[in-house]
């Protein structure tokens, strides 16, 4: 059985690790303080700030245990040792949408680099895994949630 790598800009990495810090360090200690608090109020079986501060641990807990796990799996990549006739990591695609005759560009990224709002998007999303490895003019048909979508790959570029 081999283990997922997971593609991270050291920028990402650095990033991820200082959320995983935050949440063990301050939001860890600060859901223990208030299930002690909780728990200083008697009655545990109908004291709902308890249940409610337990959930929330859990919760945390979840989080902290998948992000020590994306970390574990993940390398950082050289861009300077990809590929640039293909897209890669840390490519910037310009693609044009054939159903909807619109132009859009995409940066693919690794986890904590990730911007939607900037056309950032991971490698592992349904349209970063669908245009991997194709070249400029390829037509690719990318199946999302919202159903299928046609790309022309127009031009691959690194950014700077």
């Amino acid at each position: 059985m081999s283990i997922e790598r997971i593609p991270m800009s050291q920028e990402g990495y650095e990033k991820l690790k200082a959320d995983l810090n935050r949440m063990q360090n301050i939001e860890m200690i600060e859901v223990t303080k208030r299930i002690a608090t909780a728990r200083a109020h008697g009655d545990l079986s109908e004291n709902a700030e308890y249940h409610a501060a337990r959930e929330d641990q859990g919760m945390l807990q979840a989080r902290i245990e998948a992000l020590k796990d994306k970390l574990s799996r993940g390398f950082i990549v050289d861009r300077n040792h990809l590929p640039s006739e293909t897209v890669a990591f840390g490519s910037r695609v310009v693609v044009k949408d054939l159903d909807l005759d619109e132009e859009e560009t995409f940066v693919l990224v690794g986890p904590g680099d990730e911007d939607y709002n900037n056309n950032k998007i991971l490698t592992s999303s349904p349209i970063g895994q669908g245009l991997m490895g194709k070249k400029q003019g390829e037509v690719v048909e990318i199946q999302v949630p919202m159903g299928k979508v046609r790309f022309e790959i127009r031009d691959i570029s690194m950014p700077s």
